[in-house]
């Protein structure tokens, strides 16, 4: 994506059914569980870069022992500085101890991070602060070991202003407002609760406070205290959590919104962001790899006992499709067919737009997450070349000699990697335009290949704000003097911000409404920012369920292709010779291609969550004031 967007966040969670000498047996180390989840959090590191961090817990400890062990990173590269701070201080253990090396007892009693559960998580910072304190697992300590609480998620809450409200309603007092301490207070509170109904009724039964604890582990109903705690979230979720005792969970939230797989056998419990992270793993083929269903938790208990419950009831499933067109890994093999069906359908709109001459046109992508839709594409466009071929031969049948067959069949498909993205540079001059200028060479060209009377057609995963395209990539294909570019998304025109995840919480950074506003002045109809923002003020005091987005009403009064035109001409200027065009997919057709993720409120504005409505109005408030904020 020309256009960086952050996206939080990757979780991956594992629970080793076997005893730690088993793996020490079989895989040659006790500590396969912390290698393994290693690999997954580094195969899932283009989820977040700005943070990551890890958390075990072994097992059937006694009094006195530490069971719980928890390290976090925000340094630059977070997963190898987490691992090298395991790493080092495994070693050191074994180096001063080494009557531990074989002896896997003595290595679950004196090495910290060694466990069988384990919870990772990466993180992109796209609210709060790129601090440590930010980073996840977060832990909530308490002294029984059944109300300890560790959390790390994927997610962002719509409604965290109401969470930290029930939380002062219940007599706490939250150290922060950021949804990932609302959450885990909440799911803290009903653990606390649920324990103490436990103890309560336990010394009713005549046990003693110590032959309690056993019991409150195997009675501790995981998914009652979800059900509680989850009530009054809206947002997009996959939550993992573990307690201190070791009972486990990854709940997904009713829209399906953010995405969550599973994977077990009689040795490994394993839950990640996404499915081919546990393929590559541990070795498994697709088919047993299981998406974890809306509204859903897997629950682990600490005898192992894994169930799959309904925690809420599902709601229409909304998928996120960004999750297709860019931020998942495209070895995943639905999403690698989604992405070049995405290449292949929007072929005919760039067919049109080149009026059908694949002779004189130069296709190419923006690297890298777009190449797969580039070579459904160029798939597309080689069964164009192949029919303009059948039918030049079928007309010239009766005179064609073998030197103009030839000449026929060995017309190519011109494709070449045009645009290279050099090492990022750093604006660390203030000044603007010195600025623009650094921006401007953050893609480099190939020069040679393109002649006067070419188009040139690039095709992008998305293009969101049209800053890197603007400032850089169309000036730099522009000095191979092109007849035309055409910049072509594989994802529709993005009109909304997000509120569950993705960075794009601003509607004045979004390409798409710039040029619908540029349009509303143009046709002399810009005083319907005015009446939208009364409505979306009339709004602000109704509960979720009853507020509409009349944000879209911004965009009803024109086509698609108008405002992909007047995009085109924001993103260009008096310097660039080439006429300059921009392609969008159409939401029809990303339905098509992503048929299992029809999550598109970026897109349409329908958003899945009541939520989502009130974000987007506010977000509009906030552009019409003037006011630099986050709209959730």
């Amino acid at each position: 994506m020309s256009d960086a967007l952050k996206h939080e966040c990757g979780i991956a969670f594992i629970r080793l059914l076997k005893p730690l000498e088993y793996y020490k047996e079989k895989y040659g180390s006790a500590f396969y569980g912390v290698n393994k989840m290693y690999l997954m959090m580094e195969k899932q590191h283009n989820r977040g870069q700005d943070g990551a961090g890890f958390a075990s817990i072994k097992l059937d400890r006694p009094p006195g022992e530490r069971y719980i062990s928890r390290v976090r990173s925000s340094a630059s590269q977070p997963i190898q500085d987490i691992f090298s701070q395991i790493n080092d201080r495994i070693n050191k253990e074994l180096v001063e101890h080494p009557e531990y090396t074989d002896n896997v007892d003595l290595q679950k009693k004196n090495i910290p991070y060694i466990g069988e559960v384990l919870l990772g998580h990466v993180r992109y910072g796209t609210f709060g602060k790129n601090s440590v304190e930010s980073v996840h697992p977060f832990l909530r300590q308490n002294n029984w070991m059944h109300r300890n609480l560790i959390v790390a998620g994927n997610f962002n809450m719509t409604n965290n202003n109401v969470l930290f409200e029930n939380l002062v309603r219940l007599g706490q007092h939250p150290k922060d407002h950021v949804d990932t301490v609302t959450v885990m207070e909440k799911i803290g509170h009903f653990l606390d609760s649920e324990v103490a109904k436990l103890y309560k009724k336990l010394k009713k039964e005549g046990y003693s406070k110590v032959d309690a604890s056993p019991q409150i582990v195997e009675r501790l109903n995981v998914a009652k205290i979800l059900k509680k705690s989850s009530k009054d979230w809206d947002g997009g979720y996959a939550m993992a959590g573990m307690l201190g005792h070791g009972d486990a969970f990854v709940l997904r939230d009713p829209a399906g919104i953010r995405p969550a797989y599973y994977y077990q056998d009689d040795e490994v419990v394993v839950v990640a962001s996404e499915r081919p992270v546990i393929q590559t793993v541990f070795n498994v083929p697709f088919d047993q790899v299981i998406e974890l269903d809306p509204g859903k938790a897997i629950i682990v208990k600490k005898n192992g006992k894994t169930s799959i419950s309904k925690i809420m009831d599902p709601l229409e499933r909304k998928a996120c499709s960004f999750e297709r067109i860019y931020f998942s890994r495209g070895s995943d093999a639905e999403i690698y067919k989604e992405r070049k069906n995405l290449g292949k359908l929007i072929m005919p709109q760039v067919l049109k737009e080149i009026d059908h001459d694949t002779v004189n046109t130069v296709f190419s992508f923006i690297p890298n997450t777009a190449e797969t839709s580039f070579y459904g594409m160029v798939e597309a466009a080689q069964d164009e070349l192949n029919k303009q071929k059948n039918e030049t031969i079928l007309a010239e049948k009766d005179s064609l000699t073998d030197e103009r067959l030839s000449e026929i069949l060995s017309a190519r498909l011109r494709t070449e990697k045009l645009a290279i993205k050099d090492a990022k540079l750093r604006t660390f001059i203030t000044e603007d335009s010195s600025r623009d200028d650094l921006v401007a060479h953050v893609y480099d060209v190939t020069y040679g290949v393109v002649k006067s009377e070419d188009n040139l057609v690039i095709i992008d995963d998305s293009i969101v704000r049209g800053t890197t395209l603007k400032k850089s990539i169309i000036k730099m294909l522009d000095r191979l003097n092109p007849k035309k570019i055409i910049v072509v998304s594989s994802a529709p025109q993005i009109r909304y911000p997000d509120c569950y995840g993705i960075d794009m919480a601003r509607l004045e950074g979004l390409i798409a409404f710039k040029a619908s506003l540029e349009l509303l002045k143009e046709n002399g109809n810009y005083s319907l920012v005015e009446e939208v923002y009364k409505k979306c003020k009339a709004q602000e005091n109704l509960a979720d369920e009853k507020v509409h987005n009349f944000v879209k009403e911004i965009y009803e009064g024109f086509t698609d292709q108008e405002i992909s035109d007047k995009i085109a001409e924001l993103l260009s200027d008096e310097t660039v010779g080439a006429e300059i065009k921009i392609i969008y997919q159409t939401v029809d057709n990303l339905h098509k291609a992503c048929p299992k993720n029809l999550g598109d409120w970026y897109f349409t504005g329908d958003y899945p969550t009541a939520g989502g409505n009130r974000v987007v109005n506010k977000a509009f408030i906030n552009f019409f004031e003037g006011k630099d904020e986050r709209a959730y």
